[in-house]
């Protein structure tokens, strides 16, 4: 076998007993002194199956000899001790109570068939029976605890230790003690700084789960409703005002005289924080003037396309569409020097321009653009708000202009104009009103960037259970 090979070869290579070595040192400043004595070895004895030897013949007692360390090569010198840069690894702590380490699988087990201690307690034992390949239908089978009760007590635990991680008060965690792990898995999808803040108004309120389900989905919520009327009004930082802007946007949803409305008005009220935001709700409680209220709905008859660019959109169309662009800070003078005519021909589809132009866009050919057959332009302006007269989104945008169609005409249309803070799009009405009658161009579409979250930035309700 392997092993009695190699024992076999450390017997070989071990020296008889007869041979000595005797080693001594003797130093004077940087001088080493080293004495040898012959050494016999049965494997080092010379051959003599048949072939001639040579005689080697050794000093019986030789003479010792000195060294100096200037003639040690340098890489066969001691070099200094070096700091230690390993650190051997060190696993986190155990999340399972000190109680409960010494337990084996059936004890783990019957610790969870009896509920035996506080639920954050017995909760990691479910993760170890699953790290020693138990599945949740078995451990329904013997404690009781559905898979969905398991996940939820879990989950409930790994939030109630970031709240103690992140310093929330030991007061607030003890009121999660008692059927917390329901409460504290409604919030698992916020950040830490808004678990605290969300745990404190669920306690502050005395939430059930339903209600700390809405307050979470209210907080995750939020910040997609930039640009929604009356975003501006809530206060994101605090809970009870993103609870309140979410009812409050929901009874928008509903006609002025429906019962629901109301209620869900004065839900949001009750819950409203600041004083922004309960003056929001007020008004829209007890409503607003008529003229007011008409100015919306006009504002809300859009005539104009407006799309959001898909990733990859372009790359999938059939047939697309190559513009000039210009920034709109760049002001008219840069708009009207944007080529009128280009087209694509040839076999390859190059696009050719009657001047040169430094700047373009490849939108999918969508009908409207596609109808601009001469001094179609695409202006790209940083911000929404200061340019849609309806509400914007805080992001950029690109405005596809026809710039043959500069006559206002067309009430319900928009064009683009040029005012004391640049240039916005106006409607046709509102120019008309202002004796405008040329623009810089009529708008065909208004673009919007792709985004990650576009397709399905709501979490539906089978995300949330």
């Amino acid at each position: 076998s392997f092993s009695t090979k190699m024992m076999m070869i450390r017997q070989c290579y071990q020296p008889s007993s007869s041979s000595s070595l005797s080693l001594s040192l003797t130093t004077h400043t940087t001088m080493l002194s080293l004495t040898a004595t012959t050494l016999k070895s049965s494997i080092f004895s010379p051959f003599t199956h048949g072939l001639s030897s040579h005689s080697i013949t050794r000093p019986v007692n030789p003479k010792p000899f000195t060294i100096n360390d200037s003639l040690i090569p340098a890489s066969s010198r001691q070099a200094p001790a070096k700091q230690q840069l390993y650190q051997p690894f060190r696993p986190p702590p155990s999340p399972i109570p000190p109680k409960f380490r010494s337990l084996d699988a059936a004890g783990k087990i019957e610790v969870l068939a009896d509920r035996m201690g506080l639920w954050f307690e017995y909760a990691p034992l479910i993760s170890s029976l699953y790290t020693e390949g138990f599945t949740p239908p078995t451990i329904e089978e013997f404690t009781g605890l559905s898979g969905v009760e398991q996940n939820r007590l879990i989950v409930g635990a790994q939030v109630r230790d970031s709240l103690v991680q992140s310093g929330a008060k030991p007061e607030l965690i003890a009121a999660f003690d008692t059927g917390g792990a329901e409460l504290l898995y409604e919030i698992r999808l916020l950040s830490t700084i808004q678990r605290v803040a969300a745990a404190e108004y669920i306690v502050d309120k005395e939430f059930d789960a339903k209600g700390a389900q809405d307050l979470a989905r209210a907080i995750k919520d939020y910040p997609h409703r930039r640009g929604d009327v009356g975003f501006g009004d809530f206060d994101y930082n605090l809970p009870g005002d993103c609870l309140s802007f979410m009812l409050y946007r929901k009874s928008r949803e509903h006609k002025s005289t429906s019962e629901l409305r109301t209620t869900l008005l004065e839900q949001a009220l009750e819950v409203a924080v600041t004083e922004k935001a309960k003056k929001a709700v007020t008004r829209e409680l007890h409503g607003e003037s008529n003229e007011e209220r008409a100015k919306e709905e006009e504002i809300k008859i859009i005539r104009v396309p407006v799309v959001r660019l898909r990733f990859g959109e372009v790359a999938g169309a059939s047939s697309v569409v190559v513009l000039p662009v210009c920034k709109a800070e760049e002001g008219e003078e840069k708009l009207n020097e944007a080529p009128m005519e280009f087209e694509a021909g040839g076999e390859f589809g190059v696009v050719e321009a009657e001047k040169e132009w430094s700047r373009w866009v490849v939108l999918p050919g969508w009908d409207p653009v596609v109808a601009v057959r001469k001094g179609g332009v695409a202006v790209s302006f940083r911000d929404d708000r200061k340019v849609l007269p309806w509400n914007g989104k805080e992001e950029a945008i690109m405005v596809v202009t026809d710039r043959e169609k500069k006559t206002v005409e067309a009430e319900d249309g928009y064009y683009l104009v040029v005012t004391e803070s640049g240039m916005k799009l106006e409607r046709g009405s509102v120019l008309k009103e202002r004796g405008v009658g040329e623009s810089l161009g009529m708008v065909v579409l208004v673009v919007r960037p792709p985004r990650d979250d576009d397709d399905d930035w709501q979490i539906n309700d089978e995300d949330w259970d």
